[in-house]
């Protein structure tokens, strides 16, 4: 409740992603065709039975993943079944093609990008990919949604960024017209340290 959006939420995991997060807590949704698909009706059957507390509080449905957007045609074919109170949120890397995120901006209410670090050799070295596909998007986003559906997620990772990094990342997003952060830590046990050690 109030984590992955407001009010009372479904989460919803999407499948596959075009990143390799060092820490990723998802690992069985980043790859495609591990589960059963879904259609938005099937999907729309099995949330609806909470839909009271969704209306009630002001909440909805939440896609995350693996990489929801690369689902955006999904997405909204599930908006146009769903009642018109609910409301659609997305965690999104923004790491897909542009089309993705241009069908994302009509269906979904608010964003929640998870950016890891603006530095292009941490966020390589962290996620494998490219910031800048993720930079070029979020801008994207902004002049499609405006920056009052969009909260950016920036982590403290240990072992990859620092809270200098955090800071010239969140100067750097708000240069461009980001306004709301989430700052928060990653709590790294020990056992998955050393594992991704080897």
């Amino acid at each position: 409740m109030a984590t992955d959006g407001t009010g009372v939420t479904a989460l919803v995991a999407a499948q596959g992603c075009p990143l390799d997060c060092r820490y990723c807590i998802n690992q069985p949704s980043k790859t495609f065709g591990c589960e059963k698909n879904l259609t938005p009706a099937e999907l729309y059957d099995r949330v609806k039975k909470d839909g009271l507390y969704y209306s009630a509080t002001g909440g909805g449905v939440t896609f995350g993943g693996g990489e929801p957007l690369l689902h955006a045609g999904f997405i909204a074919a599930f908006r146009r079944i769903i009642p018109a109170e609910w409301h659609i949120y997305a965690e999104t890397s923004l790491c897909v093609p542009e089309e993705c995120v241009r069908a994302a901006a009509r269906c979904v209410d608010r964003f929640f990008v998870d950016i890891k670090d603006t530095d292009p050799s941490v966020y390589r070295t962290y996620t494998g990919g490219d910031v800048n596909v993720a930079l070029d998007n979020l801008r994207l986003l902004l002049s499609l949604s405006g920056s009052d559906r969009i909260t950016v997620r920036l982590p403290l990772i240990p072992g990859y960024n620092s809270e200098e990094n955090r800071k010239r990342s969140a100067e750097l997003l708000s240069g461009i017209g980001i306004t709301d952060f989430d700052f928060f830590d990653y709590v790294i046990r020990e056992s998955e340290k050393s594992e991704k050690s080897t």
